[in-house]
């Protein structure tokens, strides 16, 4: 049953991964990216980390894919991009090299770990403790991995701000346009009358 609850969780994962990247629209993107957490979740409950698949849930699926959601609608790129022009020159070429150190950083960091998941054994061993699992992680979260939760944090907020910048464009004044429609009509009228 473990193996069969495995690879439906790993299927559904797959083929959202998929959807976000192959995906030409960026809500539809979004959309896999909410069946992909999903998926995440469910391998979470398998391994009993019932905590974890609930924060999966409520914080990622439901808070984080809705405000990027929120910015797609707000910045008007839910319509399909014309992906053959390139805003900057050799973009894809230095995405290729960025995305492929990116996976060597990756690799090396699990071999340099290989006997354990986090590197150090006996990291998280909730059987050995006596503490309840939500108060080890947050003990782990708020005193060993305090630095990633600030850069996280960080990471989210300028991500907003950015969203921000990027909506509020530059009003640009045409001395056609100042008057509106109703003044210009007044205007006009009266000195039709005159």
């Amino acid at each position: 049953m473990e193996t069969f609850v495995f690879l439906v969780g790993a299927a559904v994962i797959l083929a959202g991964a998929l959807g976000v990247v192959l995906s030409a629209s960026a809500t539809r993107a979004a959309l896999s990216l909410i069946g992909t957490l999903f998926g995440i979740a469910v391998l979470f409950v398998a391994q009993e980390a019932h905590f974890l698949a609930a924060v999966q849930v409520i914080v990622y699926a439901g808070a984080i894919v809705v405000l990027f959601l929120f910015v797609l609608m707000l910045l008007g790129v839910d319509t399909t991009e014309d992906l053959s022009i390139e805003p900057i020159t050799a973009q894809r070429p230095a995405a290729i090299v960025a995305g492929l150190a990116f996976f060597g950083m990756v690799m090396l960091a699990l071999s340099a770990g290989a006997d354990s998941v986090t590197g150090m054994p006996g990291a998280f061993d909730p059987v050995a403790g006596t503490v309840p699992d939500i108060v080890a992680l947050g003990r782990s979260i708020f005193t060993t991995h305090v630095f990633a939760l600030e850069a996280t944090a960080l990471l989210l907020t300028i991500a907003v701000v950015g969203a921000v910048v990027l909506v509020r464009k530059a009003e640009t004044i045409d001395p056609d346009d100042d008057i509106s429609p109703q003044l210009q009509d007044a205007s006009t009228e009266d000195g039709e009358e005159a």
